[in-house]
């Protein structure tokens, strides 16, 4: 990996604790959107497209978990979503995404914990860019699944190397299994950088709760 961008994205990767993960994105949280906009990021963009594929605009709330700095929340404002909920692992992510003015509200949580939200609170979910090595674990798909109403939707992204070992199947099919979602589509692969990362290949999922 070259440059700064790379750079704070191998170190994410590298976290071994959710301290670790707050503290680089905290560090991250002012120079992110340049460093990631400049290498051709388009993952919050076609996360908020595959939502809308699948969601009608007024059709209620929507979760923007791991939200950062707001690239995904604002995409989907600017298409005419309203009452957008965000929460993140890191302060300074969080306290950048409310500079974007598309989120209702803003909290800061671990989802591999817990969600600071009732049962089936949401229409829908996005989670694009979390799911990464040293990342939110596959455990948090329990949270966002539970604070998900049944026919809601969930978006979120894996990355094609590694959600095997990471993982998410396991806790995929669980769910599945549990009755709690079905398999609505998964993308062909495509690289969320266009000008940056040529090795790194993700997929969007797409989840309906039951």
């Amino acid at each position: 990996m070259a440059g700064q961008a790379s750079d704070d994205l191998g170190n994410v990767y590298g976290a071994k604790t959710p301290e670790d993960a707050r503290r680089i994105y905290d560090d991250w949280s002012q120079s992110y959107d340049a460093d990631n906009l400049k290498k051709g990021f388009r993952l919050p963009s076609l996360g908020a497209a595959m939502l809308a594929r699948h969601l009608g605009p007024s059709e209620g709330p929507i979760l923007d978990a791991a939200c950062g700095t707001g690239l995904v929340g604002e995409t989907l404002a600017v298409l005419g979503y309203g009452a957008i909920t965000g929460c993140d692992l890191s302060g300074q992510m969080a306290e950048a995404a409310k500079r974007t003015g598309a989120y209702g509200a803003i909290e800061v949580a671990n989802m591999a914990e817990s969600l600071p939200f009732p049962d089936d609170s949401f229409a829908a979910f996005t989670c694009i860019g979390a799911f990464g090595p040293g990342h939110a674990p596959p455990a948090s798909l329990n949270e966002l699944a539970r604070v998900t109403r049944p026919g809601g939707i969930g978006v979120f992204n894996l990355i094609s190397a590694t959600w095997e070992e990471q993982g998410f199947p396991e806790v995929i099919d669980a769910l599945k299994d549990a009755g709690r979602w079905e398999q609505v589509q998964v993308s062909a692969p495509f690289r969320p950088y266009l000008l940056g990362e040529p090795e790194l290949w993700s997929r969007l999922h797409v989840m309906r709760m039951l």
